[in-house]
Formats: structure tokens, C-alpha cells, sequence
């Protein structure tokens, strides 16, 4: 039987074909966990009395949630990660000074076709090169780290087709908005999502990365692109060589196909607090505005911050602005090209790394009544500080021209 890319890496994993609902035990390619999730992992292992990897080369850890320690508490779970790390000789740990984890792991680790399990939800970020890639509890990942296995149910796949090319000041953030705003945040439950670009150049891996990673946001197990020749040459670029790559066969059976119109899509705004509240930016733009955020694991990458330069070059923001580049890689490059500087000289607060304020963590915590336009990816009730705030999810353009106006602001008006 044909099968879709879901089910070909599956069963590859397994070592038997599956079928979608086949409750299945898997092999893992990659177990990766961060500074959060990392010590209730731990935690879990030395409570089983089983302090072991399956293979040292396999497991992945980088500390971004807490990055640098903003507190006593997170600097002693840290010193205790480092322990296990040194205790267990691995060699993929990054400290506070690398990169977010799901950047990490597309920069330097996923690869097409891989199953890759980490603790934490938005793991669904590797499947922007076509890995089936699914966030899991602390006890799941640290019965992978100890096996190299895990169970899972086999999703039903989805197709989801990406026509044309996107226009001006639109973005990944855009097309996962729209599958929100069609579908709502449950209509996924139990589904992997495979998504064709049918013109691979005018939808870069930045853009693929960012739907992946709020594939958690509809609640699917999995989203992946489907791989093609922006899979190969972004692997190549950033690691030297060209990976094999896994699609689907001519054939294969979804439970349904939607399609997006690149070219007609405008940009959306998701209001509070639900990431399914979804409107375009001209329904809600006025909105007054505190803080603007631009970055995460969603949209800290080299093209968002390279957008949100080219709209605030040679001016000045009127709310406070933090850009958080989502690696050292892409901070670099961004120094490199001058974004860097230009966020600077326009009132910006810059650092890389870290998730710090997604998760109202520290480096730019929501306060009463204040309100946030973020790049982001949740926006429910306190998730950036305080229950009194509120969260406007947007694309890097819309991101950076409400900070250039103080208010919520469509960047084609100004840009």
C-alpha cells in the first residue's frame, strides 16, 4: 500500500508497516530535554534506580527556558544538569550561551524522516524538515533516554497543500494562523498534518519552522513538511552536506487535504487568550500597546529578525521592544548583516538565546494591565506574566511596526 510520510517513517521505526490508530513501539532517533524539563527527567531516572543512555550520541540537551539563571532555584537545577551531563559523558550539551532547543535541533541534529522525542511540546518544530517529531511528559523522555524507545498511536494523516507565493509582510506565522482560525485549536486531536509546498523556494525553512512549531497549537501530533529541494539545501548550507530524503508515495490515502492560497492570505493577529481567536491585523489595529516581543522558538530566526530591521531601520520605537534571536548562530548572522545594530540604534533590547519572556519567565515579564504583541506562540490567561495582561500573537512585521507606533499596526501601511 502507498503510504504518506507519517506512515513511512513509522514503520521504518518500528520495523513493521502501520496503519493509522495501530497502538506501536518505536525507535528514537533523537531524545533531547532543556533546563526546565531536564531535572524532572533526571528526577524520574534516579528514582527508577537506572542511571543510563542508550546512546550518548543520540541524546541532546540545551538550556533555554531559564537562560542565564534568573533566580537561585533555576541556577541550582542547571548545576544539577551539568552533573549529569559530565556523570554520563554526553557530548550534545549546549549551555546558556548556544540556543534555544528547537533551534538547536534543526540547526545541528533533525534530519528527514527521523523520530525525535523531547520534553517539551513545541518539539513539533523538527518536523519543518520532515521529521515526525512529538513532545512528550518527563517519564516518557526518560524511558527513551534509558531505551531508545518509545510508544506511541499512530496519527491520521492530514494533508495540507501551500499554493503560489506568500506576499509582502507574510510569513510561516500567517499560514498557521489561518489553519487556526479554519480548524480551531482541537480539530487535530489525534492527527499528524504533512504539508506540500508546491514552489519549495517561496516558502523557506524559517517560514516551515514556524507552522511546525504551533502544530502543537492545533493539537496535532505532528506536523511535518513534506521534504523537498529547501529541506536539501538548508541542511547542506548549515551542516555541509545533503541529507537523503523521505516523502510520501504517489498514492497515499489522507483523511482529508486543505489547501492555502499563499497570495491571498493577509496578516492575522491571534487576540486573547486563545490562539484560535484569530483576526485579520486590520480588525484589531489601534490597540494600544506596552511591550512588543520578537523572538522565540517560534519566530527568533534569521528572516524575523531581518524583517523586523528593515521596518525599523533609521527610527525609533515608541513602546518597549525585546528581540531575543532564538540561537547564537542566528544572532551572528544578524550582527553579521547589521540587523543587530539597527534594532539597537532604534530602542531595542537584544540578547539571544533564551525563552524568557514567551513563558513569563524573566527578560520582559507582562505586568497588570498591560498589553503584549508577541511572535510567540500562546497567548492564554497570564502565560507572560500577569492573569491582568494580554497577549497578541503576530507575525515579525506586524510585530515591529506596533512597536515603530505604540499600537497594533499593519506594516503595509507604513513599509
Amino acid at each position: 500500500m502507498p503510504q504518506t510520510l507519517t506512515e513511512k517513517i513509522l514503520s521504518r521505526a518500528s520495523g513493521k508497516e502501520v496503519s493509522p490508530g495501530d497502538v506501536i513501539e518505536v525507535k528514537t532517533d533523537i531524545v533531547a530535554f532543556h533546563d526546565l524539563t531536564g531535572y524532572h527527567v533526571i528526577e524520574v531516572m534516579e528514582k527508577a534506580g537506572i542511571e543510563k543512555v542508550f546512546d550518548k550520541s543520540k541524546i541532546v540537551i540545551a538550556f533555554d527556558h531559564l537562560a542565564p539563571p534568573p533566580d537561585v532555584r533555576s541556577a541550582e537545577i542547571q548545576v544539577m544538569i551539568r552533573k549529569f551531563v559530565k556523570k554520563m559523558g554526553l557530548p550534545n550539551f549546549h549551555d546558556i550561551n548556544f540556543g534555544i532547543m528547537h533551534e538547536v535541533l534543526l540547526e545541528k541534529y533533525a534530519l528527514p524522516g527521523q523520530v525525535i522525542v523531547a520534553a517539551d511540546s513545541h518539539t513539533t518544530t523538527s518536523g519543518a524538515v520532515g521529521a515526525f517529531a512529538q513532545g512528550m511528559g518527563a517519564s516518557d523522555i526518560a524511558a527513551a533516554v534509558i531505551t531508545g524507545k518509545t510508544w506511541l498511536v499512530v496519527p491520521t494523516p492530514f494533508k495540507v497543500e501551500l499554493k503560489g507565493s506568500p506576499g509582502k509582510w507574510i510569513t510561516g506565522k500567517d499560514v498557521a494562523l489561518k489553519l487556526l482560525q479554519e480548524f480551531k485549536a482541537d480539530y487535530f486531536n489525534g492527527m499528524s498534518i504533512e504539508v506540500y509546498v508546491e514552489n519549495p523556494s517561496t516558502f523557506p525553512m524559517d517560514y516551515r519552522a514556524t507552522v511546525s512549531n504551533m502544530g502543537i497549537e492545533m493539537n496535532a501530533d505532528a506536523l511535518m513538511f513534506i521534504p523537498d529541494e529547501e529541506t536539501k539545501n538548508y541542511i547542506k548550507t548549515m551542516r555541509g552536506y545533503e541529507p537523503a530524503l523521505v516523502t510520501p508515495d504517489p498514492g497515499a490515502k489522507y483523511a482529508d487535504e486543505y489547501t492555502i492560497e499563499l497570495s491571498k492570505l493577509e496578516p492575522l493577529v491571534a487576540v486573547p487568550y486563545s490562539v484560535d481567536n484569530v483576526k485579520t491585523v486590520n480588525e484589531v489595529e489601534g490597540k494600544e500597546v506596552d511591550q512588543v516581543f520578537i523572538g522565540s522558538c517560534t519566530n527568533g530566526r534569521l528572516s524575523d529578525i531581518e524583517i523586523a530591521a528593515k521596518i525599523l531601520k533609521d527610527k525609533k520605537v515608541k513602546t518597549r521592544c525585546i528581540a531575543i534571536p532564538a540561537s547564537y548562530e542566528v544572532f551572528r548572522r544578524a550582527m553579521d548583516l547589521g540587523y543587530i545594530e539597527t534594532l539597537v540604534n532604534a530602542g531595542c533590547i537584544v540578547t539571544y538565546g533564551t525563552c524568557g519572556p514567551c513563558l513569563g519567565g524573566h527578560f520582559g515579564v507582562a505586568g497588570p494591565g498591560e498589553t503584549i504583541v508577541s511572535t510567540s506562540n500562546r497567548n492564554f490567561r497570564g502565560r507572560m506574566g500577569s492573569n491582568d495582561s494580554k497577549v497578541y500573537l503576530a507575525n515579525p512585521a506586524v510585530a515591529a511596526a506596533s512597536a515603530l507606533e505604540g499600537k497594533i499596526t499593519d506594516p503595509r501601511s507604513i513599509a
